[in-house]
């Protein structure tokens, strides 16, 4: 059995708790209000307050953002024992590893950059689940030549949550990436719903409205200070998709027949290559 650490009991470190106390893991926690501390103690959802007992965790996992994630790091740094690992789970990895990784290396314990891809359109512990990660990945970020079985006790402790797979890559290459996966989409969608068809769409819409409009239901500060964060690989990919949207309205209006068809098929295939890739 470990002790592990979690701050930030949202949805992200809700379900971490979770998930580990489901596998019989000791599971101490924090939040920045402390009736959800207290509520996750009387729920079960944690043993206890991490308050005071940092030194004693194996893992400590940080869910909150960016700004909090370096503030919680540098004045907690002499409190991590040496052979804890701290992993924290931002969007984003570039403004948060280069201090950790830093602030680590200067006090003697392991900090390790962690996204993990999953979640929900909502928020908060009461949308927490212990099975969140199930089939899920993480992106690791790990300092350059990291201890390999370091890297692999964080693999075996992430399988105790449900991830059934896990990526390593470094800050630049999760934020280029990360910028069209995840950030293009909340912006697309977002964007989407502003129609004014939207709000008479019931009747009309199916699977493909559902899909596309899920994530524009999301937190506007958090989003948008995320964006902030990374905004020039997320500007990149906007203009990226307002040129390509451009080609197809500019087909449309021109009663271009064969040049609509012809970026269709384009997407079409390119779809279809991603997919064989993911195969």
């Amino acid at each position: 059995m470990m002790n592990i650490g979690i701050v930030g009991l949202g949805l992200i470190g809700g379900s971490l708790a979770k998930a580990f106390k489901y596998a019989d893991q000791t599971v101490y926690g924090i939040d920045k209000n402390p009736l959800t501390t207290e509520i996750a103690k009387m729920s079960d959802i944690i043993d206890d307050s991490l308050e005071g007992k940092i030194k004693d965790c194996d893992f400590i996992f940080i869910a909150v953002d960016a700004n909090s994630t370096v503030e919680f790091v540098k004045e907690n740094a002499k409190e991590f024992n040496k052979s804890c690992v701290v992993i924290d789970c931002c969007g984003v990895k570039e403004v948060v590893c280069e201090p950790c990784f830093k602030i680590a290396s200067e006090n003697n314990f392991c900090f390790i950059g962690g996204h993990p891809m999953a979640g929900t359109q909502f928020s908060g512990l009461k949308h927490s689940k212990h099975d969140m990660f199930k089939n899920a990945n993480m992106v690791l970020v790990p300092k350059e030549n990291e201890d390999l079985l370091i890297l692999q006790r964080v693999k075996d402790l992430l399988k105790l949550a449900g991830f059934s797979s896990v990526s390593i890559t470094t800050a630049k290459k999760h934020d280029e990436v990360i910028a069209f996966t995840s950030q293009l989409a909340h912006v697309v969608s977002n964007a989407y719903v502003k129609s004014p068809n939207a709000k008479i769409h019931k009747g009309f819409s199916a699977g493909s409205y559902k899909d596309l409009t899920r994530v524009a239901w999301l937190n506007e500060e958090m989003w948008a200070t995320l964006f902030m964060q990374n905004k020039e690989n997320i500007s990149f990919e906007i203009q990226n998709i307002i040129d390509e949207l451009t080609k197809y309205n500019d087909a449309i209006k021109n009663n271009d027949y064969d040049t609509l068809k012809k970026l269709l098929k384009e997407g079409r295939e390119c779809k279809e290559r991603c997919d064989k890739h993911d195969d």
